[in-house]
């Protein structure tokens, strides 16, 4: 019988049987090889109200068995999707991806991650050669300066943090800073686009005094809890008078998927995306592939048998590395 992490109660993290449902026509499902920890949102769970909650953020599996409508998967292959912390996964087809050939599962997990700040890189209206800022080099923000990286932006990762200013420059990034560049001619009124990974409030209010005018400050870390005594017209002030779009950057304002035009619903609203989240991730899967993010020395391995000790060093910030997976593969050896 496989088993399942599982947050019974606040703070209380356990390890639990479980068994699959009957597989739908359009499902398939398999072995789960690796799952990747949120730290920010599973804590924050832990830390809510309603229970019981199965964790998890994304997981890559092993097809064994392929529902009668499924077409374009075979038994054998490993695809992502955004699975829980479980030994087998079951997904509809369509809602999963192909690893490409030769990609760790470990490394194509990350592609979740990855999406989450893909749906800004998709939406900006800051271009190609534009200064970019990235608040917060925890997992989500070492990653998206990396992708605007790669997407040829010019890059400034901020964090307070020493451990994690030093794994960010490690990895590549190479203008890495302690804290918001106010004072900087090269920064001041010259960034296009600031990325708050942080959840910090003062991140935010110093995105908006730092950013050219009409530039744009997108909010993409959870503001789990008040951290300064700004107010709200320190910001109202900055974003008024340095004419700042500030807006919300929730992965999912895009579709789930693209789909050419339906002409018969275009009465509907107009139903054809350019871009979407599946398709944020196969390009992050694709760059994780060609090794355009650098990950040496940022992933930690975790076996699934103890999720409060995991848990717990999670908690107490115990694990230096940002990356956290659960392997269950290896739990099986």
């Amino acid at each position: 019988m496989p088993f399942e992490i599982i947050i019974p109660a606040r703070q209380t993290f356990a390890l639990e049987p479980y068994e699959d449902a009957k597989l739908q026509p359009d499902e398939i499902r398999g072995r789960t090889l690796c799952t990747l920890v949120s730290q920010g949102t599973e804590i924050g769970w832990a830390n809510g109200d309603s229970f019981p909650i199965r964790p998890g953020y994304a997981a890559v599996f092993e097809v064994e068995e392929v529902g009668a409508a499924v077409e374009g998967v075979r038994k054998g292959e490993r695809r992502f999707a955004m699975g829980c912390h479980r030994g087998t996964q079951t997904h509809r087809a369509q809602h999963s991806l192909p690893v490409p050939e030769g990609l760790a599962p470990e490394r194509a997990v990350l592609a979740r991650l990855a999406g989450v700040s893909m749906t800004t890189l998709m939406t900006t209206r800051a271009r190609a050669g534009d200064r970019v800022v990235i608040c917060g080099a925890g997992p989500v923000g070492l990653l998206a300066a990396h992708l605007f990286r790669i997407a040829a932006y010019r890059v400034t990762l901020v964090d307070p943090d020493a451990l994690r200013r030093g794994q960010a420059a490690a990895s590549g990034i190479a203008d890495v800073r302690a804290a918001m560049p106010l004072d900087d001619p090269a920064c001041q009124g010259q960034v296009a686009l600031v990325v708050d990974c942080s959840g910090h409030e003062g991140a935010a209010l110093d995105g908006c005094r730092i950013v050219r005018r009409t530039g744009e400050v997108v909010l993409v870390g959870v503001p789990w809890r008040k951290l300064t005594e700004h107010s709200a017209h320190d910001l109202t002030h900055a974003v008024f008078f340095n004419h700042v779009t500030l807006r919300s950057g929730w992965e999912w304002e895009l579709p789930l998927h693209g789909r050419d035009f339906a002409w018969e619903e275009l009465l509907d609203g107009y139903n054809n995306a350019a871009h979407s989240i599946f398709g944020g991730f196969a390009r992050a899967m694709d760059w994780l592939a060609e090794g355009r993010l650098p990950l040496e020395g940022l992933m930690h391995h975790a076996a699934p048998d103890d999720p409060a000790a995991l848990y717990a060093r999670i908690l107490s910030r115990g694990i230096e590395e940002p990356f956290i997976l659960i392997d269950w593969e290896g739990a099986r050896r």
